[in-house]
């Protein structure tokens, strides 16, 4: 089997070495933008061999682990260039544009939009995981417009490495991906923007941070050329969520200057349901 992988960092890179960990006959081949992100992926050996897209049309499997503003501009050449039996899976973080861009191509068939929602806060080819997908969540959209015997490849290779399917139509994923992914990625970055800007005048407060600050902020080291495009195109979704979260920190800015602690408390416990919830998942997993 002939993997490429278009964008040889975290995402592409860690799905290159489960393939080549589940099956003993893959040759996976990189694409890139980035010569240097190439020689890397060869040298750690998340590639077999580097490649270009005028060799798309030997691959049986693409994973195309790009920016979403990229996504948007390569997709259709990329199927253009593919061979009819050969499955192209995205792994955006957006999938209402993305599907909606490609419904009247010739090769919408050969598609199949994808979210593994796996990662880690850093990027790059040295950044890819072994087993970054074992028991993880594969959100998959509009699996009804794929070719039925190209759905069962990409399903198999899903289920080898590892990952649970959730189906779910483009515009559901948006709105709920928003709340649950992009909201936090904002919290950390502007919280990380907040105590660098009072660190300015106060040069010790990182000697002060503890764990929490730490692992809030976490996510505030992820890819700005990633993240900038994902709130670009999910900007309906993105200000609903913000609403919501302004409106709860400005409600609790109240109970403090009103000194209402009680309310404060129990907004706390309410939220403590969050503990149960996200137990179960795990539990799931």
């Amino acid at each position: 089997m002939k993997v490429f992988i278009i964008g040889v960092g975290l995402i592409g890179g860690s799905f290159a070495l489960d393939v080549k960990t589940a099956y003993d006959s893959v040759t996976v081949f990189g694409i890139d933008q980035s010569e240097k992100h190439l020689e890397e992926a060869l040298s750690l050996g998340v590639i077999d061999a580097k490649a270009t897209y005028e060799d798309l049309a030997q691959a049986d499997v693409v994973f195309v682990a790009i920016p979403v503003n990229a996504l948007t501009k390569q997709l259709s050449k990329i199927l253009d260039l593919v061979n009819d039996d050969a499955i192209v899976i995205d792994a955006g973080s957006t999938k209402e544009a993305i599907c909606e861009l490609i419904s009247e191509h010739p090769k919408r068939r050969n598609f199949l939009a994808a979210h593994p929602i796996a990662g880690t806060e850093f990027s790059g080819p040295s950044a890819a995981l072994h087993g970054l997908y074992q028991y993880k969540t594969n959100i998959i959209c509009e699996v009804e417009k794929t070719a039925f015997k190209l759905q069962e490849k990409a399903l198999k290779i899903f289920s080898d490495i590892g990952m649970r399917i959730r189906y779910m139509d483009p515009k559901s994923h948006d709105i709920h991906i928003a709340y649950t992914s992009h909201l936090s990625h904002i919290s950390s970055f502007m919280l990380g923007k907040t105590v660098i800007e009072k660190e300015a005048n106060e040069r010790d407060i990182f000697d002060m941070a503890g764990s929490g600050f730490e692992s809030t902020v976490r996510l505030a080291k992820s890819s700005p050329a990633m993240w900038a495009p994902i709130f670009q195109q999910n900007k309906t979704n993105v200000l609903e969520t913000l609403e919501a979260y302004i409106k709860n920190l400005q409600e609790f800015k109240q109970f403090m200057e009103q000194e209402d602690f009680e309310s404060i408390y129990e907004a706390m416990e309410n939220t403590n349901k969050i503990k149960e919830i996200l137990k179960g998942i795990t539990v799931k997993h």
